[in-house]
């Protein structure tokens, strides 16, 4: 048996990777396009085993996935494949739209032919799982319940509009075809090969390199935050019993303002690394231009996942983004690799020089 398992060179994709092979013998099929952020050295663990086969490529690529799918007798396909970062999305939208919109439809097209030519027993056992983001549901007031699958969706950027059209995609392949989907919207990921564009691996990359933090407006944006391989595991869980044709919410019961999350992540730094002269990490903290439409607060309500399935999550904020510093601080290889002069050109741009 084998599973695909697209955008699996990105941060949540490579991690479900890895914690799939450590805990099954199932084959994975890895396609990825490697655009910035995917990176094959996250699967350099994972050399010459032959229960993983990269294929570099677009979920938008028919003929290719068709390909794979047939080749490899695929029994369930994997989306985490998608352009994920807001601010990108503000600067250029367009890269959103083709790959959340546009590659998900044909993507979706292709996993359709290939199931409905399947034998009975390979077409009940097939399952489509697409990886979405709880930005589709838009912002919370500070009281405001969190999350639920039933809340409308209301998205306030590129990114999450994108990411919500391909959400509604994949119900309407489910009602109008029969494809056996399920879909996970899940909170703020944090962890191991987080490309440092993302609020906790800039922070820490910065913070080592004695540059300013950037912190947008107040700092007091909320976010539920939920450690990857939490998010993998739930993932897994979801595969082999979730019910088609649910959206489960994913998430780590962890609410806190960004401002918190910089001063935990310094304080952990001061401890483990502390700066030279002495000094506090969080000297380096900045203000800067608060972005447009900069939702306000992020919850997840997790419950239906826990109460249905049995989920939830082993790390609480305190005990995953100590070992996501840990993490960073033992793998300066990685992170020099990842932080290319490209990278280094958008971080100026987003944030000023």
């Amino acid at each position: 048996m084998t599973i695909l398992v697209t955008g699996a060179a990105g941060f949540i994709g490579s991690n479900f990777v890895l914690d799939w092979l450590a805990q099954s013998d199932e084959s994975v099929v890895n396609l990825d396009a490697l655009t910035y952020a995917g990176n094959l050295s996250n699967l350099a663990s994972l050399q010459g085993d032959r229960r993983h086969a990269f294929v570099q490529g677009s979920i938008g690529d028919f003929d290719l996935v068709s390909k794979l799918l047939n080749t490899y007798q695929i029994r369930a396909v994997v989306n985490f494949a998608a352009e994920s970062h807001v601010d990108r999305s503000i600067h250029g939208p367009e890269d959103f739209i083709q790959t959340n919109i546009v590659g998900s439809f044909h993507l979706l097209e292709a996993v359709r032919a290939y199931w409905s030519q399947l034998g009975d027993d390979a077409k009940a056992n097939f399952r489509f799982l697409h990886v979405s983001t709880d930005e589709v549901y838009g912002s919370l007031g500070k009281d405001d319940p969190a999350f639920a699958e039933t809340n409308r969706y209301e998205p306030n950027s590129p990114y999450s509009a994108s990411k919500a059209a391909s959400d509604h995609l994949v119900r309407a392949y489910h009602h109008t075809y029969g494809l056996p989907v399920l879909t996970t919207n899940c909170s703020n990921n944090y962890g191991p090969y987080h490309f440092p564009e993302k609020l906790i691996p800039l922070v820490i990359h910065n913070a080592l390199a004695g540059k300013p933090l950037p912190i947008y407006g107040d700092g007091q944006q909320i976010r539920d935050w939920l450690y990857v391989k939490d998010h993998c595991s739930a993932i897994r869980r979801v595969l082999e019993a979730g019910r088609i044709g649910e959206v489960y919410n994913v998430g780590g019961w962890n609410e806190k303002p960004n401002l918190d999350v910089v001063h935990t992540v310094c304080t952990i730094l001061d401890e483990l690394s502390p700066r030279a002269d002495g000094k506090a990490y969080k000297e380096q903290i900045t203000y800067v231009k608060d972005r447009p439409g900069h939702d306000r607060r992020y919850a997840i309500d997790a419950s239906k996942l826990e109460r249905e399935l049995g989920w939830k999550p082993a790390e609480s904020f305190e005990t995953g983004i100590r070992k996501t510093v840990q993490w960073y601080l033992d793998n300066q290889a990685w992170v020099q690799n990842v932080t290319s002069g490209a990278y280094q050109g958008w971080v100026g741009k987003q944030y000023g020089a």
